[in-house]
């Protein structure tokens, strides 16, 4: 008779029946992750396998294998099934180090929830059939016997074989600097020891570095680059345009720049951002950067000009650390820098970043009244209220201050409560995701506008600089057809330009509108900010990444994460490797159309590489706090 419970006591059985499940299960997460499979690569995750199984094998005792194989079979499927729903969120592939924000996902779960797939459950799909059976056994007693002994040197060969097939993959792969192609070509498992093994590397060169040294080839990889055709003696357009004034930066929640100066309906989709965007600086060819740490990642670029390392959020890796920003240099000039933000400060171990930037004060969650707008609580009114009442005490003490907010109420999944929309959407449009971003965008305009009213209703307007840029992305891609949005708006909508594209401008006290063409990104504010303020960098001993918008005649910014290394985004076009360079894409800024000879980008593209290497090491060797 058959005995379900004991075949998973024997070795030979559910050793082969465990390899072959689990090994579905990676080729299913190649699936999602590729939409295809690479047939020629199986072996690759084979042999990843084969290794861990044989090491269970061989560690296990023969009557603990049957609950080892269930247990671990329960991990890997859970494992596989978060891998997919973090690809579908961040469009990576993710790494042992995604483990640690894991804390991060009770946080936003409406956002995870609403990122599941029904088919994503089909890892969990044996996990439910052997539990049947497992009951059905539990009643029915069916027994067979199984004499065949395997000895304990079948699983060490077989581990040694898969053990000497993985070195070899990542060995022949390990350069390919593309995440996902090298996932692709490495398999789920394979890439995971990839990336220990680089970052085991990295570690042992930073241990040896010297920061000054670093600074130093920054420099001169910055000369190499022809990023102006000013000199050094010439006087930087706009230089202390604003020296003096009281900054406001806001950093708006998923927010692309293809809404400005928008309408749908009859209705202006950001009229307070239009009238902004006209009577001040407006940078509408400026893209994200950001990294693991999503909008956390966005405040530190913006206060640092340091590139994310993009295998870790930069508040959780680096918080640690005494961080060259903007609140440091202002706090020289004898500035208070403040940031709001209506959710727990813990929550991307914002608390280990803010005291790294210098801020002065932070106001998390419990300074504001919660009004329910969304997961997050405070709706951006509320955030606003509460951060004028700060920032009017400091101006009736005579501090000049810099204040940074973070916004949420047009988080992802971009549900605005009924009572608080201000637009209605077309009805062909009602109920997907596209008009309900587009309303949440709408209200985020629509509370700026109170903030400015209260900034002016204090006699604050006139004596401060605002700016204002997106975090990130908020259309999710597997949800919004191009054609689709360009129907329901009339606008060209690409999958990689138009997504990373966010809106950048700022507003000076008595200065006129002006539209800077130039391309840039996150890293560039500061840069350009300093530079209103009449404040040298250089002269500061500060290193940035990027540069002043308004001082440059062509840039190139680096992005990885959302796109692999590699890729970047100059005057002319978005660049995104293959296995290297030669085998990449390139499209056009301007037509949005693909560029077939994109050779001579190939300084741009071994540039960055080189200036992305040097910003990880820059800020691996800063200071301890």
């Amino acid at each position: 008779m058959i005995d379900f419970r004991s075949t998973y006591s024997r070795p030979k059985t559910p050793f082969i029946a465990v390899f072959v499940v689990l090994l579905l299960k990676l080729l299913l997460l190649r699936y999602f992750f590729f939409h295809d499979i690479l047939w020629s690569r199986i072996t690759a995750d084979a042999a990843a396998l084969l290794v861990l199984l044989c090491i269970i094998e061989l560690i296990t005792p023969a009557k603990a294998k049957g609950w080892v194989y269930w247990i671990f079979n329960a991990i890997f499927s859970i494992l596989m099934f978060a891998s997919a729903l973090y690809f579908q969120h961040f469009n990576s592939v993710p790494t042992y180090t995604a483990l640690s924000e894991l804390k991060q996902v009770l946080q936003i779960k409406e956002s995870v929830q609403s990122t599941i797939e029904t088919e994503n459950y089909l890892f969990f799909a044996d996990v439910v059939i052997v539990a049947l059976l497992w009951l059905i056994g539990r009643w029915v007693p069916l027994r067979i016997s199984l004499r065949t002994r395997l000895r304990k040197i079948w699983p060490a060969a077989l581990g040694v074989i898969g053990l000497i097939v993985s070195a070899l993959y990542i060995h022949a792969d390990r350069s390919i600097t593309n995440e996902l192609m090298q996932a692709e070509h490495l398999g789920f498992l394979d890439y995971q020891v990839a990336a220990g093994i680089r970052a085991s590397e990295e570690n042992s060169m930073i241990a040896s570095g010297n920061l000054d040294e670093t600074v130093q080839k920054v420099s001169q990889a910055e000369q190499s680059y022809p990023y102006a055709s000013r000199t050094a003696q010439d006087k930087p357009a706009m230089f202390g345009a604003a020296k003096g004034k009281n900054v406001i930066v806001i950093q708006m929640e998923a927010f692309q720049n293809f809404p400005i100066h928008l309408s749908t309906g009859g209705q202006e989709l950001t009229p307070v951002l239009n009238q902004l965007a006209d009577g001040g600086l407006y940078f509408p060819h400026v893209f994200q950067q950001i990294g693991q740490g999503n909008t956390s990642d966005a405040e530190f670029m913006s206060n640092t000009s340091i590139y994310p390392t993009g295998t870790v959020a930069m508040s959780s890796g680096f918080g640690d650390r005494e961080l060259p920003s903007m609140p440091r240099l202002l706090g020289q000039l004898g500035y208070t820098a403040d940031t709001f933000h209506v959710n727990d400060v813990k929550f991307w171990d914002r608390d280990q970043l803010y005291p790294a930037l210098n801020f002065t004060n932070y106001y998390d969650k419990k300074s504001y009244k919660n009004d329910h707008f969304n997961d997050f609580g405070a709706s951006d009114e509320e955030l606003y209220r509460v951060g004028l009442d700060k920032l009017s005490e400091l101006h009736e003490q005579g501090k000049p201050f810099y204040a940074q907010f973070v916004t949420a109420s047009s988080h992802f999944p971009f549900k605005v409560p009924e009572d608080r929309k201000k637009i209605k959407v077309p009805d062909s449009i009602q109920g997907t995701q596209l008009g309900d971003y587009l309303t949440a965008v709408n209200y985020t305009d629509y509370a700026i506008g109170t903030l400015i009213d209260g900034l002016k209703a204090k006699g604050m307007w006139d004596d401060t600089v605002l700016v204002i840029y997106g975090d990130h992305f908020g259309l999710q891609p597997q949800d919004n057809d191009p054609a689709v949005i360009k129907q329901a708006l009339g606008i060209t909508y690409d999958q990689r330009i138009t997504r990373f594209n966010i809106p950048l401008i700022m507003h000076i006290p008595g200065k006129q509108g002006k539209v800077v063409d130039q391309v840039g990104g996150q890293l560039d504010i500061m840069p350009t900010l300093a530079n209103l303020l009449g404040i040298s960098l250089k002269d500061k001993h500060f290193t940035t990444f990027g540069h002043d918008l308004l001082n440059i005649d062509k840039n190139v910014v680096g992005m990885r994460y959302y796109l692999p290394t590699g890729s970047f985004f100059n005057n002319d076009i978005l660049f995104v490797p293959g296995k290297s360079f030669e085998d990449g894409t390139a499209i056009s800024l301007k037509t949005m159309q693909p560029v077939a000879d994109f050779s001579k980008y190939r300084k741009d593209y071994d540039y960055i590489l080189n200036l992305m290497k040097l910003s990880d090491e820059y800020v691996r060797l800063l200071p301890r706090r």
